[in-house]
């Protein structure tokens, strides 16, 4: 369920924003829990990086910041290689 408001003119718009940043939660968690099996966060890492694009496009890095260093520093990395 999603909080947001949805206009029925730009619902895709929007589903597709929403899932972007649910898929990046769910993709990082897996990332840094250590239970998660290594063939398990292999996956889950070029997921994640493939969201960047889009979740910098919103703006979600200018609202918020990642507070584990590992995570914050690869996003990091990623965003700058995609800039040159």
């Amino acid at each position: 369920m999603s909080l947001l408001t949805i206009d029925s003119e730009t619902a895709g718009d929007v589903l597709v924003e929403s899932d972007a940043l649910t898929d990046f939660v769910v993709n990082a968690q897996l990332m840094l829990d250590p239970a998660t099996p290594e063939a398990v966060r292999l996956q889950a890492e070029p997921r994640l990086l493939a969201l960047l694009p889009m979740l910098q496009a919103l703006g979600v890095f200018e609202l918020f910041a990642i507070r584990d260093p590992a995570l914050a520093a690869l996003v990091r990395d990623e965003l700058q290689a995609g800039r040159r």
